[in-house]
């Protein structure tokens, strides 16, 4: 043991040699140690969070080889004090002593090591702390630094820790390329979410996006506008299966299909139908629902087209709100088509609300009660649309949701200065 244990005053053996595999001055049975080894190592990890897995790690350490332990972790060339501690803190050699040691270790010149080291800190009355690198390939993400007073670790705590090391460093990195994955995935979602269409003048709009938890971590819920001919704007909510970067980078495809169909003019209906066709032809495209609404604020009405998409709520000028029947397809990228529009009176002074499925559905609860629940909320008159919206999130406790909430409100007023309605003509099939 005497070989991989070494110290500023040379190698040192642990304790440990002598009266083999003891503890508490009674032997512990092989199956025993398995089983309680066994146990600790499945205790680290449990989560993809760095702080947890370094709590984990430490409380590990300490009750398989009782004193004290902490963590410091390294983040490129920078070092943190003691994090995660468990046990007495004053049992642990000075931080300050410790930082130095963890970079003379982790220097250039050293290298990236796994071999653990035993130091005797001036001053200290423990045994010594066994500090245990935390490298994983070719990556050093900090120490576990273990020590206890009195005496030095024992052979077999002393290889239980370094087991402890190896399992605490592989979770580490796996846990910083989730946050990797999590904050490029959020940064793509907020640079959509950051650059919507803008609607007509005559359209006031609202959105709001809720990732669940507040996570970083963001799914394939989405909102747009687009601007049409003679004072129309398309509303559009849409919502990938999934989380994450794959469901935002799908996303971000739907979105960009619906800008070019959108830009024909075509009826809501239409516009689906010919999305699903780009959809469908590409293997790995995740399915969508996606709810589209052509407001025509010179006609007073609105027209809707679905495609697995929830029904959107109308909110009266005197706050009563209630949802808009709309004929529901197949939700987009499964190429079976079917779409239909529906057209509703939208009169100024009304807020029409569309949203996605994590702003009203609870576990455990059927979705017609769900949706009861939302068309059964009054609101003030005279609110703004961005009011409207904090109403519903706050009653509907929506930033607890159990999913990704995008919610878009908008409400018409007509302007003396907008160009004419076009003529009726006949719906195009």
């Amino acid at each position: 043991m005497a070989r991989w244990i070494r110290s500023r005053r040379g190698p040192v053996a642990v304790d440990g040699d002598r009266g083999g595999y003891r503890g508490a001055g009674r032997a512990e049975e092989p199956t025993a140690r398995l089983d309680t080894l066994g146990a600790a190592l499945a205790g680290i990890g449990t989560t993809l969070d760095e702080a947890t897995t370094c709590a984990e790690l430490t409380r590990a350490a300490v009750r398989l080889a009782g004193g004290s332990a902490a963590v410091m972790r390294r983040v490129g060339e920078t070092i943190s004090g003691y994090d995660a501690i468990t046990g007495d803190a004053d049992v642990l050699p000075d931080a300050r002593w410790a930082t130095a040691v963890v970079r003379e270790r982790s220097s250039p010149t050293a290298g990236v090591g796994t071999e653990p080291w035993l130091e005797h800190p001036a001053g200290s009355g423990t045994g010594g702390a066994l500090c245990a690198p935390l490298t994983s390939g070719d990556d050093m993400y900090g120490v576990l630094v273990w020590a206890r007073e009195g005496r030095p670790p024992r052979r077999f705590e002393a290889e239980r820790l370094v087991l402890l090391a190896e399992r605490g460093a592989s979770h580490l990195r796996h846990a910083r390329a989730y946050e990797r994955v999590s904050r490029t995935a959020g940064d793509l979602q907020r640079a959509l979410l950051a650059a919507p269409g803008r609607p007509h003048p005559n359209l006031d709009v609202a959105v709001r996006y809720l990732p669940v938890g507040g996570s970083a971590l963001v799914g394939g819920d989405w909102c747009e506008t687009v601007r049409l001919h003679f004072g129309r704007t398309l509303l559009v909510v849409g919502d990938v299966m999934g989380h994450g970067l794959e469901a935002a980078v799908d996303m971000s495809a739907y979105r960009s299909s619906l800008r070019y169909i959108a830009s024909a003019d075509l009826p809501p209906h239409r516009v689906l139908r010919q999305m699903d066709d780009i959809a469908a032809g590409e293997d790995e495209r995740r399915p969508a629902t996606c709810l589209l609404a052509r407001v025509d604020p010179g006609r007073g009405q609105v027209t809707l087209a679905s495609a697995g998409h929830l029904p959107p709520v109308l909110i009266t000028e005197d706050g009563a709100a209630s949802l808009l029947p709309v004929p529901v397809g197949p939700p987009l990228g499964t190429g079976l088509g079917g779409y239909e529009s529906a057209t509703h009176a939208l009169a100024p002074g009304c807020t029409l609300v569309l949203f996605t499925d994590g702003l009203v559905e609870r576990r455990g609860e059927d979705i017609d009660h769900s949706l009861a629940r939302l068309a059964a909320l009054r609101f003030t008159g005279g609110n703004g649309v961005d009011e409207v919206l904090e109403t519903i999130v706050g009653r509907l406790d929506a930033r607890r949701a159990e999913d990704d909430v995008a919610v878009l409100a908008a409400r018409p007023h007509p302007r003396k200065d907008e160009e004419p309605p076009p003529p009726a003509l006949p719906p195009k099939s």
